[in-house]
């Protein structure tokens, strides 16, 4: 299989195209043609069916597997080598092995997992080398598994509350559609013989039903078409940010979603301030993680604390805690604490995330039920309207 890779060499920057297995071997055999890898896209026919069944690293049950081995007492070498020959998925397996190569050439974990940006991000990366630094490799990964843990956890959590809205609309829409294309134009051709005179909304629904009946295949590809232009609008950076911001204009569920970015924010701010790393570095690591209005509110916090600032003021003055994790920030200065006052903020957080989600799944599932409900009545009565009215007429 073909991959287009964007490489450098100096100061030039160059397209490569190479044949190989996937995108790691791909950027192996850059790599030893002397280029930096930038960016790797896979070409042909194929590429995005590959790219649908392909199986990812799974980060989470690398770590956890890790964990387990070297907390066994094995050494990093025979865990990372019992880890690689276990492995069934190709792409995995050529990681690692690549892996347990730098380790053999003598180079520290970290810049052995550096070398796969796309597999190993930044922080996890600035977790494995602050515990080279200090010896507990073992305690950082524990703290990046529970971690990811509490993450996966309330991400769960919000996936599970919307399942059943999404089946409640896709249900009611399969009902509407049923109705629309095959009882109402059967209603139309009825009313149509008996020639009376229908009321105006009525006559509408008829129309739509005739509408669906007889240009059915041109209305959903026209659905089709529609729903693809908005998936294209929808992708573009700019339009999910200019959403976004609106969306953090609405007071509840602005006021949520700024939660919940706060939440995984201190978490991870705290994991990497208990794996050693200094202040200021670990908050321009995780500034990634935040929305844009938040992200540049951090950049200031981050200005005032180089200029001396406590971090609780600094914090409090931009915006970046509430009444309760102001208090907290200011318990872990005084203690020394401050990672583990960031993490405990962090499950504080996820708390109050959960019940907000189970609070709004509970007064979303029956106002979705009453809304499709009283859609699906208003076209049954309007269906039945002229026999109604025809009935009044004969009394």
């Amino acid at each position: 299989m073909k991959f287009e890779l964007k490489v450098a060499r100096g100061q030039q920057i160059q397209s490569l195209v190479l044949d190989a297995g996937d995108a790691i071997q791909a950027q192996l055999q850059a790599e030893a043609q002397g280029y930096s890898v930038l960016a790797t896209k896979a070409q042909g026919k194929l590429a995005v069916a590959r790219g649908l069944g392909k199986q990812k690293f799974n980060l989470m049950l690398f770590s956890q597997e890790l964990l387990s081995l070297l907390d066994s007492g094995l050494s990093l070498v025979e865990a990372i080598e019992a880890l690689a020959e276990k492995e069934a998925n190709a792409e995995s397996k050529t990681i690692l092995t690549q892996v347990m190569a730098a380790l053999y050439e003598g180079l520290p974990l970290s810049s052995a997992l550096e070398r796969f940006p796309q597999v190993f991000p930044a922080l996890y990366v600035a977790l494995i080398r602050s515990s080279e630094r200090t010896g507990d490799m073992v305690q950082a990964l524990g703290r990046h598994v529970t971690y990811q843990g509490q993450l996966d956890a309330v991400r769960k959590k919000i996936v599970t509350a919307s399942i059943y809205p999404v089946l409640l609309i896709i249900v009611g829409g399969l009902v509407m559609l049923f109705l629309l294309g095959y009882v109402v134009p059967k209603f139309s051709t009825i009313y149509e013989s008996a020639g009376t005179d229908l009321p105006w909304m009525s006559q509408v629904l008829l129309a739509w039903g005739r509408l669906l009946q007889e240009h059915g295949q041109q209305v959903f590809l026209g659905f089709i078409a529609v729903v693809s232009a908005l998936g294209y609008v929808l992708s573009r950076q700019s339009v999910r940010a200019a959403i976004m911001n609106q969306v953090w204009k609405i007071p509840a569920l602005g006021e949520t979603m700024r939660i919940y970015q706060l939440a995984r924010f201190y978490r991870t701010l705290g994991m990497l301030l208990r794996g050693g790393i200094p202040l200021v570095t670990a908050m321009q690591m995780v500034s990634s993680l935040l929305q844009p209005a938040l992200r540049n509110s951090l950049a200031l916090v981050e200005r005032d604390i180089r200029e001396g600032k406590p971090l609780s003021s600094a914090m409090e003055e931009h915006g970046m805690t509430t009444s309760i994790a102001i208090r907290m920030l200011r318990v872990g200065e005084r203690t020394g604490r401050m990672g583990e006052m960031m993490e405990r903020i962090g499950v504080f957080y996820d708390e109050e995330i959960a019940r907000a989600v189970d609070w709004f799944t509970r007064l979303l599932e029956p106002l979705l039920m009453v809304v499709i409900g009283l859609v699906i009545g208003v076209v049954v009565v309007l269906m039945y309207m002229p026999i109604f009215e025809l009935a009044g007429n004969i009394q």
